[in-house]
């Protein structure tokens, strides 16, 4: 059985995934005039539209795709892209707060962003570059899809931690297992995943509020 992932080692890929989608969800172009209560439903529900498909195109392969470090990695990617938008939207800012947001929807981890602001900065032994492999380049290619792509590659990493991440229904689930139409089952089961971590990322940041 795998060593428990430490904190060092989440915040330190979750802070390289910031980084990397931050930018991408400031850019997507939600209609500024949106009335406050609809801006949520547009990350859960336009967005899907689109991000969805990205991350339920691993399922191509059916089961296949379980064995390989696709469909999770790939879907958290997409996810963290709406939990950062919504997260933009109740005007979270520091890198320090996101992260923690990123942690307690994806991951189902609490870690506040008082304990995560130490560990922005790596310091010598944080992780092991041979256990988590080399760090990533940042390159002049663009493009919304390259950039989930490298997300989900440092979202590998941690990958034993995915499963928790928001679901969508079992029956979609189900018919994602089957190859070729496991696609139509994949694109409803990260739909609904996708407004549940909409949703979920809503009620976190209105629990932080309260507190």
């Amino acid at each position: 059985m795998a060593a428990p992932l430490s904190d060092a080692v989440v915040v330190d890929v979750l802070r390289r995934v910031d980084r990397l989608l931050t930018p991408l969800a400031t850019r997507l172009g939600r209609p500024p005039a949106l009335p406050r209560g609809e801006r949520e439903r547009w990350w859960a529900d336009e967005v899907s539209k689109v991000a969805a498909g990205v991350s339920a195109a691993p399922r191509f392969a059916g089961k296949l795709a379980d064995l390989l470090p696709l469909q999770n990695t790939v879907g958290t990617a997409v996810q963290s892209l709406v939990v950062l938008g919504v997260a933009g939207e109740h005007g979270v800012e520091a890198p320090a707060e996101r992260v923690s947001v990123l942690a307690k929807v994806l991951l189902d981890r609490d870690l506040p962003a008082d304990r995560v602001q130490p560990l922005l900065t790596r310091t010598k032994g944080a992780y092991v570059e041979g256990t988590l492999g080399p760090r990533e380049e940042r390159t002049g290619v663009s493009g919304a899809a390259k950039t989930l792509w490298r997300a989900a590659r440092l979202l590998a990493r941690i990958d034993d931690a995915l499963d928790v991440r928001p679901k969508g229904r079992w029956g979609a689930r189900v018919l994602s297992n089957l190859p070729v139409v496991g696609v139509a089952g994949g694109y409803l089961a990260e739909r609904e995943g996708l407004r549940r971590a909409a949703a979920r990322t809503a009620d976190v940041l209105e629990d932080t509020v309260r507190a």
